[in-house]
């Protein structure tokens, strides 16, 4: 009786922490159970989806010269099979014949299969896949690693559906495009940016044209703000300004000789010694269509000023260690001429909830089409859900941690040392002298004429 009490009160523990604290069973009960299940199902599942291949003709030969049974089919050999935080990793050894294609196409008979939550599969080298499993929804309760791989200009900013961490760098993927509807999540994810980016070396660069309402509480860590159109197009005027000093400082550090080695020859602002380096900068735009947008003739030679500065910082700034971060609700050739050329330049494509497939097609149609239906189909309950894909063709699900605006302004505050002084962005450095608590009337009252 008392074996069976304890069994029963095990049970119970394990229920109420899968159903409360999915992280917590999956590390407690779940992992073993999972492996257990997985080493004993292996062969039967791998039969039952066709990851098998036939055996060798040899073995066939030598069973009927000895009058054995016919081998049965091969599945692929296990090279490891390691446990995490979130799941199993299932490291595969593919027989003769195998393809990786055919593990992609399978995951979801092999989730069914094997009792997980989702299963995603990838190629590490030839002849060799890697089937991440993981044990539990991780993007409902988003919960960031301990241990981040965290380098200059590469910030954690979401968790991936496979458990691992969604990484921006900027140094591998210099430009990137974000697109979500309203209340999608994506001011979120630009706070993750901005906290995520605030403890580096890094001129952040802000452009909100709704009044600054999203990056101007973040104001102490800024190096330049614009919140109109009119100070954006200066602004943006003044960082091509300073592309161009940037890159006489590369040229005039190059010195090309035949003694010269080829690794030491500057061509980009990393190539510098560190003493002459340069800040690399952020620009983070909020909403681009309001700077495309137009309503007069005056208006519309504004906007084509301000898309060929983006245009040229887009085309020109990776080597001078400008980085561009464009957010909007769309972003289509019906922004006018320059549009469609400035998105080309936007490697890194993120997408939260869209109301429209052409949205979609905007964001993942160029680079990774099978995107776009994952794009169309994030619920709208889901807030901070979104699909991340790249010029690779390959994408992933992922979701940023929900930071309130609180937050990533007291991060702000805490780097605010940490803000450098760019002379070209002098003039558009924001002022963060008011007095915390101050109310500002939207409306005059009348004078009394009692």
């Amino acid at each position: 009786m008392t074996w069976f009490m304890v069994a029963v009160v095990v049970a119970a523990v394990a229920g109420l922490l899968r159903w409360r604290r999915p992280a917590w069973y999956w590390l407690s009960f779940g992992v073993a159970l999972a492996a257990a299940r997985v080493l004993v199902r292996y062969s039967t599942v791998m039969d039952a989806c066709g990851l098998t291949v036939p055996p060798a003709r040899w073995r066939l030969a030598l069973a009927r010269m000895t009058n054995r049974e016919v081998p049965e089919s091969r599945p692929p050999r296990v090279l490891r099979m390691r446990p995490t935080r979130t799941g199993l990793v299932l490291r595969l050894k593919l027989r003769p014949g195998q393809d990786a294609f055919d593990f992609a196409a399978a995951t979801d008979r092999l989730r069914h299969s094997f009792g997980l939550y989702g299963i995603t599969s990838r190629e590490i080298r030839s002849g060799v896949v890697e089937l991440r499993m993981t044990g539990y929804d991780v993007l409902k309760r988003v919960q960031m690693p301990a241990r981040l791989d965290t380098r200059p200009m590469r910030i954690p900013v979401a968790l991936r559906e496979d458990g691992s961490v969604h990484y921006r760098d900027y140094r591998a993927v210099p430009h990137g495009l974000t697109l979500g509807a309203t209340e999608s999540g994506k001011s979120v994810y630009q706070r993750n940016l901005v906290a995520g980016l605030a403890p580096h070396r890094v001129a952040l660069v802000g452009i909100d044209c709704k009044q600054g309402v999203e990056l101007f509480p973040l104001a102490r860590r800024f190096s330049a703000l614009a919140d109109n159109p009119d100070t954006a197009l200066e602004l943006l005027e003044a960082l091509v300004t300073h592309m161009g000093e940037v890159y006489r400082l590369i040229r005039a550090q190059q010195r090309i000789s035949v003694a010269v080695p080829d690794a030491e020859i500057a061509a980009d602002t990393w190539d510098l010694p560190e003493d002459l380096r340069p800040v690399p900068v952020v620009v983070l735009v909020d909403e681009v269509a309001e700077l495309a947008l137009y309503a007069s003739k005056e208006e519309e030679k504004r906007r084509d000023r301000i898309v060929t500065a983006l245009v040229r910082l887009a085309q020109l700034g990776r080597a001078a260690g400008i980085y561009l971060e464009i957010c909007g609700q769309r972003f289509g050739s019906e922004l006018g001429k320059g549009i469609t050329m400035l998105r080309a330049q936007l490697t890194g494509r993120t997408a939260h909830r869209l109301n429209d497939e052409t949205s979609a097609n905007m964001a993942f149609g160029d680079v990774a089409p099978d995107a776009v239906l994952a794009a169309i189909q994030i619920p709208a309950e889901t807030r901070g859900l979104a699909i991340a894909g790249d010029s690779t063709g390959g994408w992933h699900r992922i979701r940023a941690p929900h930071t309130s605006l609180r937050e990533a302004v007291n991060i702000c505050n805490k780097y605010a040392h940490r803000t450098p002084d760019v002379p070209a962005l002098e003039p558009f450095r924001p002022s963060v002298g008011a007095v915390p608590g101050a109310r500002t009337r939207l409306t005059k009252t009348a004078p009394s004429t009692a």
